[in-house]
């Protein structure tokens, strides 16, 4: 999902953009960029707004170094590495074959994985072979911050982006590489923070490097490379070909995909002048930049990168002759089985992720039942009573509805409390929190993580509960969602609770549709609908109905309007002056919601009328004054909204949700909008009295059904609808679902919980 999924990197991309490219912001002609992944080139990308990848126009040519019988031991030396992998974890599904009783100790990946956090929270040095033989290539995994230091109102949908702290000579460094190079010094810090105090000469060894910098583009990255490199630099250079697939994967990844087809990524390299893609993506195997996969396969990480090709060795006449008695029974074979499963290709971090997920899943699933769940589930109302029952009998359960459904898993929490159990709720955002009764005791998801809510942890690093309770699970990304479950005792149980029909989370992976699908638990689908207009119109959109619905309180309001200037400015006048009005909601009970952040009706435009109408100033620190509304992004799919309270020679201070933070000065770009108008997935997992959905004329390309389920349901008392995208509105809800992600969770659980097959 798309632009919104602001990566923290909105502003530094711009920046990244404009000083490596030297020219003006396309976006404004270009129009708002979708806030879907599967429009958007990738969350945050404002710079790119709307614009596609060129081509590369890389004018010198070059010749691929090494040989080919050396790339191929080497791709066979990275093969066998990770069957030994793909060995281990098989060995560890038998292991877990059987029921898993309450109170064994942890075994296979997700005692490794502990012993791994012991020694990080120890402050020893990790042992990676705890990690498996791939996990030395794979980037360690932050701790969510404690809340003291940054408020933990959402999941983490990627480690933490606060940057490392480097040494200015190494910053000096790196600034005279790029300089060198022809490239804005200004990026020094950035490029620094993502290569390690050696970037200068990792830049100087590998040039395409600078494509691990956010914002930085391919044709970007090459000018950087023949300004340092000269004639030896040319459009067939394993490094830039290893660093481009890096970068497809790591672009993919902003839009949700945990991995992508072999096939689409040599398709990208051809299209960006890399002479042969095949053996470009064999190189990037080679040097452990990717991982190969073919889910299902017997040799699951992808046979056709073992020979050179991908139908496998041509066979010879006498091979002909001797496989004709046997065509018609392979035919036969094949065609029930259907066609292979394609070839994917991954990042080490995601990989891991989705096998440690589906590893924990599994385990949960086999968790027995409990029968001192009876008397709590005879006593509770029906709806509660039917939840009650599925966790008493299964480890793992799914649970979907919409916003008023949210009381019956919080009803079973309090159910399991009086038990004696120790149940917690857990949700995306402190938003989430604020509309729950105060006894529901309900943590954030992040600040679980990190410890400064909730239970705590026990002596073997595992939470302390019996029960866990995750609402919003569809904003679960699958690395928010695996450190969830590595941290679930033995014996415990966990209930995903969500409306499926809103946008995915704004991190790699779609967890929680996964699951939907694979059906390896049970799943109750609540019938308590959400009340009143705005209720039905939502419920309609879910199965794909535009309907007009009585409001005679006004709940629901279309406002046409012509052109993007007319949109904004009757944006302003429904927040400041129409709904306080008919409503007494003031404008910071108030959220407008569009497309994307660029664009003649986008976030910046609409946020740029909002301030000059609600909170007029100067802008002296660094744009923003005291009491503007803000969206602060500490990570990657975390939004945090607050208000600009002061600044100071330490950075912008804010108040967010109630904590104080402190923005540094340097990431204030990049960290910080203002907030009185989000993007749809932004505002996924929170709602506010009103909301004023904006959608011009250039918004529509940007329009899908759980696009439009997800704005419209997110006002509890009021739903305004800027509209200006004619017969695309009904056309996005009945024809255009959410487009797939590439995910691997899915089958990962269903394998690990196929029953054995039966000899003979």
């Amino acid at each position: 999902m798309s632009t919104d999924r602001d990566t923290a990197a909105g502003a530094a991309e711009t920046a990244a953009e404009h000083a490596t490219a030297g020219g003006p912001d396309a976006e404004a002609a270009a129009g708002p960029a979708p806030d879907t992944v599967e429009d958007a080139d990738g969350p945050g990308t404002d710079a790119q707004d709307g614009q596609g990848d060129s081509a590369e126009t890389a004018a010198a040519e070059g010749a691929v170094a090494g040989t080919a019988a050396a790339e191929v031991s080497e791709a066979a030396a990275e093969l066998a590495a990770q069957r030994e992998l793909r060995e281990r974890i098989e060995q560890r599904k038998a292991e877990k074959a059987g029921p898993i009783p309450a109170g064994t100790k942890l075994s296979g990946q997700a005692a490794d994985l502990l012993a791994a956090v012991r020694a990080v929270e120890g402050g020893a040095p990790v042992d990676r072979s705890l990690l498996g033989p791939r996990a030395s290539a794979a980037p360690e995994r932050a701790q969510p911050s404690p809340r003291a230091a940054e408020p933990a109102s959402a999941p983490s949908s990627a480690p933490s982006s606060a940057p490392q702290t480097v040494p200015a000579g190494a910053v000096s460094a790196v600034r005279t590489v790029l300089a060198e190079g022809g490239a804005p010094e200004a990026l020094a810090g950035q490029v620094a923070a993502a290569l390690g105090e050696q970037a200068a000469e990792v830049l100087r060894e590998d040039p395409w490097q600078l494509l691990g910098v956010p914002g930085v583009r391919p044709e970007q990255a090459d000018g950087f490379a023949r300004a340092l490199l000269g004639a030896a630099c040319g459009p067939g250079d394993e490094r830039r070909a290893a660093a481009l697939v890096g970068w497809l994967l790591e672009r993919a990844a902003l839009q949700g995909h945990t991995a992508l087809e072999a096939a689409s990524v040599r398709g990208t390299l051809a299209e960006h002048a890399v002479p042969d893609p095949h053996e470009a993506v064999r190189h990037a195997i080679a040097e452990g930049a990717v991982l190969v996969f073919q889910e299902g396969a017997e040799d699951s990480f992808g046979g056709e990168f073992e020979d050179g090709s991908e139908d496998g060795p041509e066979a010879g006449a006498e091979d002909s002759e001797a496989a004709e008695g046997e065509g018609a029974a392979d035919a036969t074979d094949t065609a029930e089985a259907g066609p292979p499963a394609p070839v994917l290709l991954g990042l080490d971090r995601y990989a891991l992720a989705e096998e440690s997920l589906a590893d924990g899943l599994a385990r949960l699933v086999k968790t027995g039942p409990d029968d001192s769940w009876d008397e709590a589930a005879t006593a509770a109302p029906h709806a509660a009573a039917e939840l009650i029952r599925a966790v008493a009998g299964h480890g793992l359960v799914l649970h979907t509805g919409g916003e008023a459904a949210r009381a019956e898993p919080v009803a079973l929490a309090g159910a399991a409390r009086a038990l004696g159990v120790r149940a917690v709720v857990a949700v995306h955002s402190e938003n989430g929190r604020d509309r729950l009764d105060a006894s529901a005791e309900a943590v954030t998801v992040a600040g679980l993580l990190a410890g400064a809510e909730g239970p705590g942890r026990d002596a073997d690093g595992m939470f302390a509960l019996d029960l866990l309770v995750v609402l919003d699970a569809p904003q679960l990304d699958v690395e928010t969602a695996a450190m969830i479950v590595e941290s679930l005792p033995d014996g415990s149980r966990l209930v995903l609770s969500g409306d499926p029909g809103v946008l995915w989370s704004a991190g790699a992976g779609r967890v929680f549709a996964d699951l939907l699908a694979a059906r390896v638990c049970p799943q109750l689908a609540s019938r308590t609908p959400d009340p009143g207009p705005i209720g039905e119109l939502v419920s309609g959109i879910g199965v794909g109905e535009l309907h007009q619905v009585e409001a005679p309180g006004k709940e629901v309001v279309i406002v046409p309007v012509r052109d993007a200037g007319e949109a904004v400015h009757r944006a302003v006048q429904l927040v400041a002056e129409s709904v306080p009005r008919a409503f007494g909601v003031d404008a910071g009970q108030t959220q407008v919601i569009t497309v994307g952040h660029g664009g003649s009706a986008g976030t910046r435009a609409l946020n740029t009328a909002l301030k000059q109408r609600l909170n007029p100033g100067p802008g002296r620190f660094g744009g923003f004054d005291p009491g503007d509304r803000i969206a602060y992004v500490p990570s990657p799919g975390r939004t945090l909204q607050g208000a600009v309270v002061s600044a100071d020679a330490e950075g912008l201070r804010l108040d967010c949700e109630g904590a104080e933070v402190v923005v540094p000065r340097d990431r204030v770009e990049s960290a910080v909008r203002h907030g009185w108008a989000l993007t749809a997935h932004q505002a996924a997992g929170m709602r506010w009295p009103a909301a004023v959905v904006v959608l011009p004329g250039d918004a529509a390309r940007g329009l899908s059904r759980p696009w439009v389920y997800t704005a419209f349901s997110r006002g509890d008392r009021h739903l305004s609808v800027v509209h200006g995208v004619d017969q695309a509105l009904p056309h996005a809800v009945s024809d255009v679902p959410s487009q797939e992600r590439t995910t691997r969770l899915r089958p990962l659980i269903e394998s690990l919980l196929a029953p054995a097959e039966q000899p003979g």
